[in-house]
């Protein structure tokens, strides 16, 4: 367990200034993360890679020459927010352009791909890719699902060998896709991961068992078998990996293969030694030559007690940039000339109002306020009251809304969520005392959500708070019909940046029949309270009902069965939203 700490809500960002402060030779703190503290020749690519905190020395003990360029970190087990990367990336590119690399996770995905837009919109040519290599997340016939845990370090490292060496973006993004696509892993464990603050581990695994296919954010494993002796434990790993290669791998006999023996948290490196002693043998003994392995903690998951075992299929290409040096504080390979300052960078010092947040990792907060009429603020004294109420059910419910998270997710649904309500009331709290109108205040909650939330329920509900502050806007006082229509458009975009539909066992099985609900209400004359009241209700009958859908997206997807019987926690979540979102209009109409 996680035993020293102060506010379990600053572990992360405490943790990144602690790091910052230790490693002031390969980096400095910026604004989401941290870049080189080296200079970097004018015109390369910046290779700006990212994930959840809990993983160290992923993602920022990867920042240094030879690897990456700069790292945005988020929270415990959530992802950067899409300004957090916007910032990172901003500050590490050189004039090459910008890949962005992270694991394929639901909420890496749309923060990065948000960051990536604006980051084309600033003139930053950019490019993403996401490592997908943990072959028991989904089969080789669906590849673009699977989640991405070790392998990151092996795709990272080719493709910020090939920006150190000069090429253009697109090379560098056409060797991120030959290394991920020749990139494998597979992980068991022993115990699962207990998080900051928490009493309890977000899974356990019986005793003389193992759980099997697990990934590195604390999901349970696909299956259970029984605990095995280190050999019996390197046969497992070896043989799973080696029955399925590359499209153009025939055959392992003759191959060359990048090796890392990962360990994710609590698993020592004396009995990592004793796995690989004979993961190796029988790699020599199916004929693939070990080329610069790597046994050790390179993507970890707290105190999780497991290993995991990635292979990367090498061709001359690949093995070059496998070799190439490297130095970073976590990572080194090789020898580097002399570094020269990076006499430009300045470490970030504005904080953000949230004074939990050290200006490690602090994206500054904006001040001033546009202009907005006495209505629009008038009406803004309502959303506060209403981002206030959202706070405190999610506070008074988060444990729950964490056990249900649990049964087949990793269990953060209720931290982030709670993280995430806090921030965006404050930060509306800060917008309203400066003046602000209706539609701003809702679009300063909506980047506070999506910064400290992070995750795939910091983006969806920074898309909704800022759908929904638009229709709102800053000019007029809002009537029923306009809230309804800003529901209609966040549910829209909700879909939209998700992917999602009714059905899929999400938040949408709950936002698509709220907004109709809400949308024939007040077209039918009703009162905002009235028409809430009854969407509210709507609401809560279609969270019950997602406890019989089967997931179809998400990390509870590759635990479909075990989710039977409990409603999805982000569904779940929205429809008590709405219902103490209805209190507040009833004391404030």
């Amino acid at each position: 367990m996680t035993r020293l700490y102060n506010d379990p809500a600053a572990f992360a960002d405490e943790a990144l200034e602690g790091f910052t402060a230790a490693h002031r030779r390969w980096v400095r703190p910026v604004g989401g993360g941290v870049v080189r503290s080296t200079a970097t020749p004018a015109g390369q690519v910046a290779v700006v890679i990212g994930g959840g905190s809990g993983h160290y020395p992923a993602f920022s003990g990867l920042v240094g020459r030879g690897l990456a360029h700069g790292a945005a970190v988020g929270n415990v087990f959530a992802s950067p927010s899409a300004r957090q990367i916007h910032s990172v990336a901003t500050a590490a590119h050189g004039g090459g352009g910008v890949l962005l690399m992270y694991g394929n996770y639901a909420g890496d995905v749309l923060h990065f791909g948000q960051a990536a837009e604006r980051l084309a919109a600033d003139g930053i040519e950019t490019r993403t890719f996401a490592v997908a290599d943990d072959i028991s997340s989904a089969g080789p016939d669906e590849r673009a699902k699977r989640r991405g845990i070790a392998g990151d370090l092996p795709v990272f490292k080719a493709a910020a060998a090939a920006a150190e060496q000069g090429l253009p973006l697109e090379e560098v993004l056409r060797v991120a896709e030959r290394a991920g696509a020749r990139t494998r892993s597979f992980g068991i464990a022993f115990s699962g991961c207990t998080l900051p603050g928490a009493d309890h581990p977000l899974f356990t695994v019986p005793e003389a068992r193992m759980a099997v296919g697990l990934g590195i954010h604390g999901e349970p494993g696909i299956g259970e078998e029984a605990l095995p002796t280190a050999d019996e434990a390197a046969l497992l790993l070896v043989e799973t990996l080696l029955k399925e290669l590359p499209e153009d791998v025939a055959a392992p006999a003759g191959q060359r293969a990048a090796v890392i023996l990962n360990g994710l948290g609590s698993v020592k490196y004396e009995e990592l030694f004793v796995v690989y002693r004979r993961v190796a043998a029988l790699l020599g003994e199916a004929g693939v030559e070990i080329v610069d392995p790597e046994v050790g903690e390179l993507v970890t998951s707290f105190d999780m007690a497991g290993i995991s075992l990635t292979l990367t299929w090498l061709d001359d290409r690949l093995e070059e940039l496998w070799r190439a040096p490297a130095d970073t504080p976590a990572y080194r390979k090789g020898a580097l000339d002399t570094p020269e300052p990076d006499r430009d960078g300045a470490p970030v010092t504005a904080l953000a109002r949230d004074t939990a947040v050290p200006a490690a990792t602090a994206v500054p907060a904006a001040t001033a306020v546009p202009a907005a009429s006495d209505a629009s603020r008038e009406a803004a004294v309502t959303v506060l009251a209403a981002l206030e109420a959202v706070a405190r059910v999610v506070d008074a419910h988060a444990d729950e809304l964490g056990r249900i998270d649990a049964v087949a997710g990793d269990g953060d649904h209720g931290i982030g969520m709670r993280r995430g309500s806090g921030a965006a009331h404050r930060a509306a709290a800060d917008a309203h005392r400066l003046g602000a109108g209706a539609g701003t205040v809702l679009a300063r909650a909506a980047d506070a959500w999506a910064d400290k939330a992070g995750g795939t329920s910091g983006a969806l509900w920074g898309s909704i708070l800022r759908a929904l502050g638009t229709a709102l806007g800053d000019r007029d006082a809002p009537d029923a019909a306009r809230v309804a229509e800003g529901v209609t458009a966040a549910s829209a975009a909700v879909r939209g940046l998700g992917g999602a539909e009714v059905g899929d066992k999400t938040m949408v099985d709950v936002l698509v029949p709220f907004a109709d609900a809400l949308a024939a209400g007040t077209a039918g004359g009703l009162a905002l309270t009235e028409a809430w009241d009854r969407a509210a209700t709507t609401a809560t009958e279609a969270a019950a009902g997602t406890a019989d859908l089967l997931p179809r997206r998400g990390r509870a997807r590759p635990h479909a069965e075990k989710s039977l019987g409990t409603p999805d926690a982000g569904a779940h979540s929205l429809a008590l939203i709405t219902r103490a979102v209805h209190g507040a209009l009833l004391d404030h109409h």
